[in-house]
């Protein structure tokens, strides 16, 4: 099987490179030592890798392709004539392993990329991407009546009439779930139909484009909700290989006062630009620190009134003017309209955002902010479009994590793979380029000159010569 292998080919320069043998200690717990032979861990993992990188979207597809190629044998170690496991071994054997096996190997990959150099770790680009369930709407059901039963009936009231001004299919989280994969949630995108859907979080290192974490969440979640959870995996998959999180780059939809305030506590300088409901200024008007209030154009002041939670769930400060100052103010229609008072709402968090925006105004924010763009989108869009992240093939959030852990490891490897290739001679190239030019223009000249030259040519043109 070897002599028919290339040297260069991808799955044997890969089998050189990946040693799975410590599996063996680390899967051995979940092995009796009765009943039929399972299939090898190791075996079980270059099939699974086998499938992301060829962008397999079934265990059937998978067993099916490597049977037909000589070189896939050759890396997961069977002979031409030994039959493959079967496809459904795969799927119980992804099942049976914890999710802490597959996050093993990744951060095993995750090392060697480290210690080739290919890591810098300082900066670090987040981005999501929704991934499809493998379920469909028409597996929805309503869900049983909630506790909160006004809620329940506000929810199916909207959700009614949806359904009578959309043609789209009815139903949301609060109100229903998919029987067939109760972790899916429903997501919706501009310009892209209604699914049942994961979100997974990505973190790339912007120095080499390697993924340093991956994670699947619920698609019905913030993005701001998962910061912290996704930077707190950076530093855990980083840290023991030494490598320090100094700056975090994200989108405006990691805006949020709980995730500014984490990256702060822990010492990380973020780069995110401010939801669009953010206010720098109010515009006639002056906050003083010192009172904590703000003054109007014309001297009065909306003294801070109260903390409160608004619909969306955030803690928002209230300031008001007295009715007194603006009863007979000559802005008073344009100010307030009908209105009896001024009224001015802030997040708690107004602080934060100040200072994110003014970090946001610098020329390094605005070069960095490009820098993520070119760095984090098109690793989404290769784990979306080549390595199988379209779609996956389990259900449960626990394997749909699985499966993006091993999309993942498929990708730092062909990094790997492409950062360890041999460097070709450039000069050598060039000097046989030269010679070959060389060779074809003395052909053609000893051809005008005497046709009979040519006979004797291979010896004219012999490089000792």
């Amino acid at each position: 099987m070897s002599s028919r292998v290339a040297e260069d080919n991808f799955y044997r320069r890969l089998k050189e490179l990946l040693d799975l043998r410590w599996l063996y200690k680390t899967t051995k717990k979940y092995y009796g030592t009765e009943g039929q032979q399972s299939i090898d861990s190791v075996v079980f993992f270059k099939l699974i890798l086998i499938g992301y990188l060829e962008n397999l979207a079934s265990d059937r597809r998978i067993i099916s392709t490597v049977s037909m190629r000589l070189d896939m044998l050759y890396f997961i170690g069977y002979d031409i004539d030994e039959p493959l496991p079967w496809h459904s071994t795969l799927s119980r054997t992804r099942q049976l392993y914890g999710q802490e096996v597959f996050k093993e190997l990744f951060t095993e990959v995750l090392k060697q990329c480290i210690e080739k150099g290919m890591v810098a770790g300082r900066r670090q680009a987040i981005d999501s991407v929704h991934v499809k369930a493998n379920a469909s709407m028409d597996s929805l059901t309503r869900k049983e009546v909630l506790e909160d039963g006004e809620l329940y009936a506000d929810n199916l009231k909207v959700e009614e009439e949806g359904e009578e001004s959309s043609d789209n299919k009815p139903g949301n989280n609060d109100t229903h779930y998919s029987k067939t994969d109760p972790d899916a949630r429903i997501a919706k995108k501009p310009g892209k139909p209604t699914d049942l859907k994961y979100l997974g979080q990505v973190s790339v290192d912007v120095g080499s484009h390697v993924i340093t974490n991956i994670q699947a969440h619920h698609a019905d979640k913030r993005d701001s909700e998962c910061l912290s959870e996704v930077v707190a995996g950076v530093v855990e998959n980083l840290q023991p290989q030494g490598l320090i999180v100094e700056e975090v780059l994200a989108d405006t939809n990691y805006s949020s006062g709980e995730a500014l305030q984490y990256l702060e506590d822990n010492n990380l300088t973020g780069y995110i630009p401010n939801f669009g409901l953010y206010k720098e200024k109010r515009e006639g008007f002056i906050y003083d620190g010192e009172k904590d209030c703000y003054i109007c154009s014309k001297g009065a002041e909306l003294k801070f009134i109260k903390i409160y939670v608004d619909s969306n769930g955030y803690h928002k400060k209230e300031y008001r003017s007295s009715s007194k100052d603006c009863t007979g103010c000559p802005l008073r229609r344009q100010c307030i309209g009908k209105s009896h008072v001024k009224r001015i709402t802030n997040t708690l968090n107004t602080p934060l955002y100040n200072r994110m925006h003014e970090r946001m105004q610098t020329a390094k924010a605005r070069r960095i902010m490009k820098l993520r763009q070119s760095t984090a989108e098109p690793v989404l869009g290769t784990l979306i479009n080549f390595l199988g992240m379209r779609r996956v093939n389990t259900r449960g959030i626990e394997l749909a994590g699985k499966c993006m852990l091993m999309a993942a490891t498929a990708y730092n490897l062909k990094k790997l793979l492409k950062f360890c290739a041999p460097k070709v001679n450039v000069v050598a190239k060039v000097i046989d380029k030269i010679q070959e030019i060389v060779q074809k223009s003395a052909f053609f000249m000893l051809w005008l000159i005497k046709p009979k030259y040519t006979r004797n040519l291979n010896l004219i043109l012999q490089p000792s010569r």
